[in-house]
C-alpha cells in the first residue's frame, strides 16, 4: 500500500510576524524644549520679597516662595490704602482751609474784598480822590522773607456756653498812602450754616477807627428788636 501524503502546511503570516504597538517619537525641537525649561527651573533664583517681579507662575513656587509673594504683595496694598487715606486727608484740609465758605481763606478774601469796596477805607489808604481797589493789597502775619507769598492769617474759632461760634481774625493791608490793620469778628448761630459779621474794622496810625460793621450799632439793634408791654417792636 502507498504511503499517503500528507500535504505540507506552511505558517501563516500571523504566525510568523507580530505586531508590536507603535511608539510615538516626539520632535527634537519639543524634547530639547521641555529640558531647556527644566534646566532652568532648576537654575532660577529662589523668589523672595526683595527680588520677586511676578513673573514665576504660583504653581510652580515652593511654601516658602509662596510666602513671600504673600507678603509682598500685602505690603504694597497697604502703600496704596496708606496712599489713599493721605490723598483723603489732604482733600479734606483743601476744603476746610481753602475751598469751604466759613475756610479762613474765604473769610479773608471776602473781607478783604469789602476793604478795597469801602469809600472810607479807600480813602484812609490810598487818599484822596478816585482809586482802583487794585491799590490796595492786603496779607497775613508779616514774615521775614521778602519772597514769601502764603503769609499765615491769624485767626481763632471758640464756641460759648449757647453754642454760638464765634470766629475772630486780623490782617494787614497796604495802600499808596497808609497801611492798616483789619480786625473782624464773625458769629455763627446754633441751626445757621454760615458765619455772619459782627463787627469789621479798620486801623490806620493816626486816625480814627473806621467800622465797616459796627458791633456798638448792632446792640443799639437788638435792643430795639425788645418786648415792650408783651408786644416785639421792629
Amino acid at each position: 500500500m502507498a504511503p499517503v501524503k500528507t500535504p505540507l502546511r506552511l505558517a501563516g503570516p500571523t504566525n510568523i510576524f507580530r505586531i508590536s504597538p507603535r511608539v510615538p517619537v516626539l520632535p527634537a525641537a519639543i524634547t530639547a524644549r521641555s529640558a531647556t525649561t527644566d534646566s532652568a527651573a532648576a537654575r532660577r533664583r529662589a523668589v523672595t520679597v526683595a527680588n520677586d517681579t511676578g513673573r514665576v507662575p504660583w504653581q510652580q513656587l515652593s511654601f516658602g516662595e509662596k510666602a513671600a509673594r504673600t507678603t509682598q504683595q500685602s505690603f504694597n496694598f497697604g502703600l496704596i490704602l496708606l496712599g489713599v487715606v493721605a490723598t483723603g486727608g489732604v482733600a479734606t484740609v483743601l476744603w476746610l482751609e481753602v475751598f469751604s465758605t466759613d475756610s479762613k481763606t474765604a473769610v479773608f478774601n471776602r473781607a478783604a474784598d469789602r476793604i478795597r469796596k469801602d469809600p472810607t477805607s479807600l480813602e484812609l489808604l490810598a487818599g484822596e480822590g478816585l482809586h482802583s481797589k487794585r491799590e490796595i493789597s492786603a496779607h497775613g502775619e508779616p514774615s521775614w522773607s521778602r519772597w514769601a507769598r502764603n503769609r499765615t492769617i491769624a485767626s481763632r474759632l471758640e464756641k460759648d456756653r449757647a453754642g454760638v461760634e464765634h470766629l475772630h481774625m486780623h490782617f494787614y493791608v497796604e495802600g499808596p498812602v497808609a497801611n492798616g490793620t483789619v480786625n473782624l469778628h464773625m458769629q455763627k448761630q446754633p441751626g445757621q450754616k454760615e458765619f455772619e459779621y459782627y463787627m469789621l474794622a479798620l486801623d490806620v496810625p493816626g486816625k480814627q477807627r473806621h467800622y465797616l460793621e459796627d458791633p456798638n450799632k448792632k446792640k443799639m439793634d437788638q435792643r430795639g428788636q425788645g418786648r415792650m408791654f408783651g408786644v416785639r417792636w421792629n
